[in-house]
């Protein structure tokens, strides 16, 4: 075993093994040495060398310290670990830029490095980033790592390291570990040196008759290699400088001196042997190019996302992977549900399956697939990696290649560990055109991280960036009070009427409405689903209420949104639309623990003709308990009004006279060209909402389509980047990646010009408070477009009686409706588009674009 220098100094001075030194201090200063975080030679005690706790929790089927160099066998690669915690060290302002350790471990093994730092070491709370060694050399090595391989670590404030994943190596037998002179790497020092190995003993030789024997050849000694990890910005990498060999000229490049008499004379010259040098030569320097262009190549790699479970709905709506090809269930599974950039597949049985595709990508470059996953103990399941059979690489020609989790030597425990797909497990997989990746035969629910292709060997994950909230105004100011009389509007004495004696309910079966001794409970996991209490049968003219505050007692969830609606202008429960519009609020800006007031004046409607209030918009599945809803003329004095965020012109209808406009949503790019055949024969201009990701997609061929709609003329607008229900989405975050990411594709696809980006339909026609508010954030003064023309594809067009879209276009026309939604989806939509026409021309309205309807001064003229 290997002495470390303070325990070899130690022994030499007499003191037992089990002494326990004086402990290091952090140092105050910038740093001049190396500070040694554990030599291990107070493992017994549980202290390190930076009198901080260190210890394996009993994961270790064995240790020992012989000489202060820590010898153990891990227990498991699963649930083995050892860590060492200290005080606060701040590694910036100390100059220290690595870590290094000596290490021994088997063959082609790895280990993997969590980092604990905070933010600085004033904070509180830590955060772990983690690091992977590949390949070890099965001797002992001298192992150095910059800080900054633990990318977007804060090493201001490093408090601990944990050592885990402590694998098998080539032979799978051998799992003994070695481990010492762990330690910060001071920048201004010396690099460390290398680890001296323990001297060989020389054999004694046999005794033999001969009377002077030849002495026996003493074995080299311990090989000993330094091992340098160098990270790129997106991938780790283990670099292991060896020999350089030093092409060139020799020192004679002429070989012997031919003048030299010389009694060999079949070659005299000796260009024989001088030529099979520069061969040899050549062909090293050969090797230098060919490893250096590998090397460079490796260097350019980057980490390639396959998916990062970013949003449910295009994974199960859209069915894309974050590569925008096709990934799917085929409905095999009992659920797949994303959060926070996992995904959690639960089989119905082992017949269940999820693929993802990669249409032919270049994976030469790259060592494997890496993701983490957790699922319970004993799960298992079958790893399919595909490769095309020839270059078309359509899906229809794969070579497929089948290892177990078994045979991939992973084992679950119920945490979340990193695991790789290495493709040279994968014996014939061609990864110049590496198609599909396919799990089957799952007996137990998994959930998978993030998953990506990693560089070399050395196995990396993509780690999802953090989600950032959007920030929004705060500020608040104090609430007048009003001369308005109060108004009890519902007391929930009985489940028909309100305190007004008018209607009071919902229509909506998701929505589960439970009145009780004076209470309303409201629970439903659908954002689409609302309750109305309403003030009038028709108008009733709230604007002597302006400066007083709509109250609503509540207990439970405050995730919902209020709204106030407004009627149309004949006042007419049969006119469309009705209600004409409405302005929505967030409940929990206005909320205390137990009370909402909110400005009546804050409602952005007409308030001389309301029909009544809405609760709607649910973002949570937690009940919300009411007592009564009322508006007063006063609220608490500790209660401050926060500022009315903009919300955009929540649209059913056109405002021009006499004008009709079809907006059309996405549907099958097969029927593109007959839609605007169709449209161009009967001689208008139309709008169509595009959603992003598909828009994105080379194999839809949507952006050529888009762009030959807009050349003609049409307008095009916005529909979301994978068509969630916005408002059901867990968090603003959420809902501005879907808008931002749309509005890249947007710009990406038709420039700065080429798309209306003001006008945004919901998908589903889900609206609430959040999705208005964020997308008035990000676009000025939209137009959250709804309709007041339902043809009611998405109920008839597959069924038996398709015809039922144009009753129910005659329908909404005939009670002035202006404003279409239709999909070109189905083949009979588009087959009953010109009857549609001409419904819309028999009422002697002028066909237009929407924004040309909305007589929105942008708009191109009529």
């Amino acid at each position: 075993m290997l002495l470390s220098i303070a325990a070899a100094a130690l022994l030499a001075n007499g003191a037992s093994s089990t002494f326990v030194p004086q402990r290091r201090v952090i140092p105050t200063e910038a740093c001049k040495d190396h500070l040694l975080i554990d030599d291990f030679t107070s493992w017994a005690n549980g202290k390190n060398s930076l009198d901080g706790d260190t210890s394996d929790d009993a994961t270790f089927n064995s240790t020992n310290t012989e000489g202060g160099t820590l010898t153990f066998v891990p227990s498991s690669k699963d649930t083995a670990y050892l860590y060492e915690q200290f005080e606060c060290v701040d590694a910036v302002a100390l100059g220290y830029d690595s870590v290094s350790f000596n290490i021994k471990g088997p063959e082609a093994a790895s280990v993997s490095l969590e980092l604990q730092t905070k933010a600085d070491c004033a904070a509180t709370d830590y955060v772990s980033s983690y690091y992977t060694v590949d390949d070890l050399s099965g001797s002992l090595q001298t192992i150095v790592v910059p800080l900054s391989s633990w990318e977007g670590a804060s090493v201001q404030g490093t408090v601990g390291f944990v050592w885990f994943g402590f694998s098998a190596g080539l032979s799978g037998t051998d799992n003994e570990w070695q481990l010492d002179n762990f330690q910060f790497v001071c920048a201004a020092a010396e690099p460390p040196g290398q680890p001296t190995p323990e001297p060989t003993p020389e054999p004694t030789p046999e005794p033999t008759p001969e009377p002077t024997p030849e002495p026996t050849p003493t074995p080299p000694p311990v090989s000993v290699t330094t091992v340098t990890v160098t990270v790129t910005p997106t991938s780790r990498t283990t670099r292991r400088p060896g020999p350089t060999p030093t092409p060139g000229w020799p020192d004679d490049p002429w070989g012997d001196d031919p003048w030299d008499d010389d009694d060999d004379d079949d070659d005299p010259w000796g260009w024989g042997k001088r030529g099979e040098e520069l061969e040899s030569v050549r062909l090293q320097a050969e090797a230098n190019h060919a490893d250096a262009e590998k090397r460079a190549s490796k260097a350019a790699c980057d980490i390639s996302l396959i998916d990062d479970w970013a949003s449910q709905s295009r994974l199960t709506f859209l069915f894309y992977n974050a590569m925008l090809k096709p990934t799917s269930d085929d409905g095999t599974m009992k659920s797949v549900v994303v959060s926070n950039n996992k995904v959690t597949l639960t089989p119905k049985n082992t017949d269940s399956y999820f693929y993802s595709q990669l249409g032919c990508f270049d994976a030469r470059a790259y060592g494997g697939v890496s993701l983490r996953m957790s699922a319970p103990s004993g799960t298992t399941f079958d790893v399919t990696l595909s490769s095309a059979k020839d270059n078309v690489c359509n899906g229809d020609s794969n070579r497929d290649y089948v290892l177990s989790s078994r045979d991939l030597g992973w084992t679950f425990n119920g945490r979340e560990q990193l695991y790789s797909i290495p493709f040279s497990k994968f014996n014939g997989l061609d990864t110049s055109k590496f198609t599909q990746i396919i799990l089957s035969g799952l007996n137990k629910a998994v959930t998978l991280g993030p998953m990506a292709s990693y560089c070399g060997s050395t196995v990396a994950e993509y780690v999802a960036p953090p989600v950032k909230q959007p920030q929004e105004p705060t500020a608040t100011v104090a609430a007048p009070a009003s001369t308005a009389t109060s108004l009890v509007i519902d007391t929930f004495a009985n489940s028909q009427t309100n305190s007004l004696g008018q209607y009071h309910g919902s229509e909506d079966e998701g929505l589960k409405a439970t009145y009780r001794r004076n209470t309303l409970t409201l629970q439903t996991s659908d954002a689409d689903l609302g309750w109305v209490t309403q003030v009038a049968d028709t108008c009733r003219d709230m604007r002597n209420f302006d400066g007083s505050y709509l109250h609503i007692a509540y207990s439970g969830s405050n995730k919902f949104t209020v709204a106030l609606q407004q009627h149309n202008a004949k006042c007419d429960n049969e006119a469309m639309p009705y209600p004409e519009t409405w302005d929505s609020l967030e409940a929990a800006r206005y909320s205390t623990s137990s009370d909402i007031y909110i400005p009546m004046n804050h409602f952005n409607v007409d308030r001389s003709r309301v029909i009544g209030f809405a609760l709607k918009g649910f973002y949570s599945t937690a009940s919300t308990t009411i007592s009564k809803i009322e508006i007063v003329n006063k609220v608490p004095s500790s209660f401050k009004v926060p500022v009315k965020l903009p919300s955009g012109q929540f649209v059913f209808a056109c405002k021009r006279p006499n004008s009709f406009a079809f907006a059309i949503d996405d549907g099958d790019p097969a029927y593109a060209q007959q839609v605007m055949k169709i449209i161009d024969d009967a001689g208008f201009k139309a709008t169509f909402f595009t959603v992003g990701a598909p828009l994105l997609d080379p194999s839809t061929n949507l952006s050529n389509v888009y762009k030959e709609m807009a050349s003609k003329g049409h307008q095009i607008a916005m529909h979301s980047y994978t068509h969630p229900g916005l408002e059901g989405l867990a968090d603003e975050a959420a809902i501005d990646w879907e808008y931002t990411n749309d509005l890249k594709a947007v710009q990406q696809v038709f420039g700065s010009t080429g798309a209306t980006t003001r006008y945004f339909r919901p998908p589903f026609g889900t609206e609430g408070a959040r999705m208005r508010q964020r997308y008035a954030a990000l676009v000025d003064n939209p137009y959250i477009m709804q309709w007041s023309v339902d043809i009611e594809d998405w109920l008839w067009a597959e069924t038996n009686t398709p015809e039922k879209q144009i009753d129910a276009f005659r329908r909404d026309v005939a009670a002035g409706g202006s404003i279409t939604v239709m999909h070109y989806l189905y083949a009979s939509t588009v087959s009953y588009l010109p009857e549609f026409i001409k419904i819309a021309k028999a009422t002697g309205k002028q066909i237009m674009r929407v924004d040309q309807c909305m007589m929105d001064p942008n708009a191109p003229p009529l």
